[in-house]
């Protein structure tokens, strides 16, 4: 309980140090809001729900190299259904709510937390690295080199073998059966693909916000860093007014304060909102038919290594 009023308190004052922020320069970041274009916004949003889906081939490649196999829509379903946990204090509710939908669906807990928990590595790797590579004349990146340090680290840690005894020791930890196999390698190289591929279409809608055409390149690498700042800072639900102050860090030299606190505030709207869209239609298009529910809640409970929505009850290969 206390630990969670810590959480609670923190989100706040991030919040209240955003609040003041804007408080502060209210006309100019008014002025930048009223200056974006009409497809701004519309536009902004487009991209994110874009880079949403990359996110999803990523984090689907993932838990089919796993060994739980998915239709796209299903994975969709336990992915973006489960991701609203993150904006509740403590990130233990994304967890546990993804796991519980990827049991519904056949995924065993322990690859569905395997599979959130490499996926935010593979996130945090690429987004630190694309961070590197755009930022690096930036002020803020040298000023933040530390972070840096962790690329090398999450290359090694990629690697299936390293991958497997780090998961299989978080899932003793979390009191889970460890994984029945490795993470074969072209998984893991194509989840990267898709990730890479997203966060390239994430910069696009930081460039639209930002309004200028010049600056595609930083504005990627911007929404990067900021991401990744905003996951460390584990503590704050979703990263709320942290990921907005590593923007603003960013943009200020370079745009002013107004039009930095305009993107950052916009990209935040814009998220929320994208999470909600996109929750709410893998709702709907996950939803499935009596029989295809039964085939994966073959799973359920028994932790089965045998079997996976692909394979009969015999564990074999269907013909």
């Amino acid at each position: 309980m206390l630990r969670r009023l810590l959480r609670v308190v923190l989100a706040l004052v991030a919040l209240g140090f955003l609040g003041y922020g804007l408080a502060r320069n209210w006309d100019e970041t008014t002025t930048a809001v009223a200056r974006l274009s009409p497809w701004a916004l519309p536009g902004a949003f487009a991209a994110v729900l874009a880079g949403q889906l990359c996110s999803l081939l990523a984090w689907r490649r993932v838990l089919a190299g796993l060994g739980s196999p998915l239709p796209l829509r299903v994975a969709g379903r336990i992915m973006f259904v489960g991701q609203l946990g993150k904006y509740i204090p403590g990130s233990v509710w994304a967890y546990a709510a993804t796991m519980e939908l990827g049991r519904d669906h056949g995924s065993p807990p322990r690859r569905t937390f395997a599979c959130i928990s490499l996926s935010l590595v593979i996130n945090l790797g690429v987004a630190l690295s694309i961070a590197a590579a755009t930022l690096a004349t930036q002020q803020v990146l040298r000023q933040a080199w530390y972070l840096l340090l962790l690329v090398p680290v999450i290359i090694v840690c990629l690697h299936p073998k390293v991958l497997t005894w780090g998961l299989n020791l978080a899932l003793r930890l979390a009191r889970k059966e460890p994984l029945e196999s490795v993470l074969p390698g072209r998984a893991v190289v194509a989840a990267v693909g898709w990730t890479a591929l997203g966060w390239f279409v994430y910069g696009i809608h930081t460039w639209l916000l930002v309004g200028r055409w010049d600056l595609y390149v930083i504005a990627t690498g911007a929404y990067a860093f900021a991401w990744a700042t905003g996951l460390l800072a584990f503590f704050v639900p979703a990263g709320v007014g942290v990921r907005e102050g590593a923007m603003v860090l960013v943009f200020t030299p370079i745009i002013g304060t107004g039009p930095a606190l305009a993107a950052a505030v916009a990209s935040r709207l814009v998220f929320t909102l994208s999470d909600v869209a996109a929750a709410g239609v893998a709702f709907l298009l996950g939803r499935q038919s009596a029989s295809s529910s039964e085939a994966y809640a073959d799973q359920n409970g028994s932790g089965s290594t045998a079997l996976t929505p692909d394979r009969n009850l015999s564990g074999s290969p269907k013909a």
